[in-house]
């Protein structure tokens, strides 16, 4: 007999739902998705004081923790620290990580990311009509979901895109609603116009063919052709704007990386502070660039060291390597496909990072966390589990 998914307690049970109805917000709205998260948060702070609880985390959380006192450390040696300590208020998020790594154990883990797959599959067959029906159908007007941020919501896309095969791949149950959404996720991905979202989806993909079986890799050219051949002329021409040096937003990248060198040769040890790179943009642009400002540097390492400092670039890679090692320790525990798709998460994050600042955004940011704990989570046996871990094994 399996453990109950939800604990009998009315304040855990609560908390529980706030945490699943908080991980479907995230692709719908941005207030909803903060009221969801204080309300979880307080009931987790409710429970931790009325149990008398130690608060536990994953060893990831260490190193994303001084990742958080570097860059308050940043914010207050900012050029202008009040601005920076105002933005700052995004380190809030972080609290994801603890609170899931308590409240969605076992099972729960497994239904969390069956929520944040439905709740796709719906924001994808709302992108799938604003492009079919309302017209967003070009660059400049693209689909955005419910979220109204077309950079967000193919982030958000290609996070569910790599759960939902990671599902599929490894689960030994519950896969056929997965299947199911594939099409329209993949469909609403392609829609988004948006090349990092390709990038990273097909990185996290691939990572997942490889560990499944090799072999499958070679689906990934195949579907790359049939794409090609099928797809509307301005979405296969945004594809071949990927290779050429002359597009003008992969000029104004490169240039983009030159100013980013020149901020941090400046300012090396804390960066210019954080939401600062707007404010110093026009005395560092590069003469190539298109654009006069740019919020940010369109590169996760980059901006983090220029925004941050060196130091917070250091301790940020420390982050990646110990939860990729966690992650692929777990591969083949109880839950893997939660682990797979967390893996591929963090390559899909990574490897779109590398042409857009997705690290920086809120609701991107906490959709992949609770992606990346749910592994951790899941292996801990619920307090009011009935049954032997035995029975939840290879469940997921």
């Amino acid at each position: 007999m399996n453990e109950p998914l939800l604990p009998p307690d009315p304040l855990e049970r609560a908390a529980c739902l706030g945490l699943l109805g908080f991980a479907a917000a995230t692709q719908v709205s941005i207030a909803a998705t903060g009221i969801l998260l204080t309300i979880t948060g307080l009931l987790w702070l409710a429970i931790v004081v009325r149990n008398r609880e130690r608060i536990e985390v994953p060893s990831m959380f260490f190193p994303l923790a001084l990742y958080a006192v570097l860059t308050l450390v940043s914010a207050a040696f900012s050029l202008k620290p009040q601005i920076s300590l105002v933005d700052s208020k995004q380190l809030v998020v972080l609290l994801v990580v603890p609170i899931a790594y308590r409240l969605l154990r076992g099972r729960l883990s497994l239904t969390a990311v069956d929520v944040v797959i439905t709740v796709g599959a719906v924001s994808a067959m709302l992108g799938i009509i604003q492009y079919v029906i309302q017209g967003y159908d070009n660059l400049g007007r693209r689909p955005q979901g419910m979220l109204g941020l077309n950079m967000t919501y193919s982030g958000l896309v290609m996070l569910v895109v790599c759960a939902a095969f990671a599902r599929i791949m490894f689960a030994t149950h519950n896969r056929t609603w997965a299947a199911l959404v594939m099409p329209a996720l993949l469909i609403a991905l392609a829609f988004t116009f948006t090349r990092s979202a390709w990038i990273g989806a097909c990185c996290g993909v691939g990572l997942l063919f490889v560990l499944r079986d090799f072999r499958l890799l070679a689906l990934l050219p195949v579907a790359l052709g049939l794409f090609m051949a099928l797809a509307p002329a301005n979405l296969s021409a945004r594809i071949y704007s990927t290779f050429s040096l002359t597009d003008p937003s992969n000029a104004d990248r490169v240039a983009m990386m030159k100013s980013g060198v020149r901020i941090i040769k400046d300012h090396p040890l804390t960066g210019v502070g954080p939401d600062m790179i707007m404010e110093v943009y026009p005395e560092y642009r590069d003469a190539t660039a298109v654009h006069a400002i740019n919020p940010h540097l369109h590169n996760v390492p980059m901006q983090i060291a220029a925004e941050r400092g060196l130091p917070a670039l250091v301790v940020w890679l420390w982050f990646i390597v110990v939860l990729a090692r966690d992650l692929i320790k777990r591969r083949r525990g109880g839950f893997p496909s939660l682990a797979n798709g967390a893996l591929a998460a963090v390559v899909a994050m990574l490897t779109a990072g590398m042409f857009e600042y997705n690290f920086g955004d809120s609701e991107f940011l906490m959709l992949f966390l609770v992606l990346v704990t749910l592994p951790y989570a899941a292996e801990r046996m619920p307090n009011w589990a009935t049954a032997p871990a035995a029975n939840v094994r290879h469940a997921g």
